[in-house]
């Protein structure tokens, strides 16, 4: 006959005939050391954060989607949450054989391969999509790459396939920014508007709307609001609280 004895969080099966009451005391101790022990090497070589964290300060999640990595350039201190896709697979085709047989490369070749660009302190929030402009040049389709300045904070389930935004821009939720469209710098485009291709957005706007309309302006003392540094420090590994 076995008893079972109650130590902490464990419980042994002891023969009493073979152990007295001194050494089944004992024998459970061991074992619940033992098993803690275990546990915690466990939990520490299994721990995997919801973030990679590169050297220069990115933190991107690991259920979002990079397609084409090697065309996609992210300037540092950047956030991309889960659910995040970024096309850096459609990039600018090269010319024909034949229409650049006469002619040597050139300087831009290489900036030709960049499909996204990214600035310092981005917040890509969840499900947002990265697409880079299409449009026919010299007779084929091709893509034109999407070039994000520092401190943009783009909304969750957004759509952006501009040419350009510029630093210090908000994009809402739900927005929609079209192909070829410009936004300056300092620009707040409220939830759920759609900025209609080939758009440009003067700076100090706010955009609202569908399509999108300025209904405001940015007012003096307003620009902080656009700094991304404190929202950055809350997400990742070992996320902060927020100030």
């Amino acid at each position: 006959m076995y008893h079972v004895l109650p130590f902490g969080h464990c419980f042994l099966s002891i023969a009493p005939h073979k152990l007295s009451r001194h050494d089944q005391a004992a024998t459970a101790l061991q074992t619940c050391i033992a098993t803690a022990t275990t546990s915690i090497k466990m939990s520490r070589r299994s721990a995997k954060g919801d973030y990679i964290e590169t050297d220069t300060g990115n933190k991107v999640a690991r259920k979002a989607v990079l397609v084409g990595t090697q065309n996609i350039v992210l300037g540092g201190k950047t956030v991309i949450q889960p659910e995040v896709m970024i096309r850096g697979d459609l990039v600018r085709t090269a010319p024909s054989s034949s229409s650049s047989s006469s002619s040597t490369p050139s300087s831009g070749a290489a900036a030709s391969n960049t499909a996204v660009a990214i600035g310092r302190y981005c917040f890509l929030s969840r499900g947002v999509t990265l697409r880079p402009p299409g449009r026919m040049y010299k007779g084929a389709y091709t893509y034109m790459p999407l070039r994000l300045g520092d401190h943009v904070f783009v909304g969750a389930a957004s759509v952006v396939q501009a040419a350009s935004v510029g630093s210090h821009v908000s994009i809402g939720r739900g927005c929609t920014v079209g192909e070829f469209a410009i936004i300056k710098d300092y620009v707040k485009v409220l939830d759920g508007a759609t900025i209609a291709p080939f758009s440009v957005i003067p700076s100090f706007s706010i955009v609202a709307g569908q399509p999108a309309r300025v209904v405001g302006e940015i007012p003096e003392g307003g620009h902080d609001e656009f700094e991304l540094r404190d929202l950055y420090k809350t997400v990742g590994n070992n996320p902060q609280p927020p100030p």
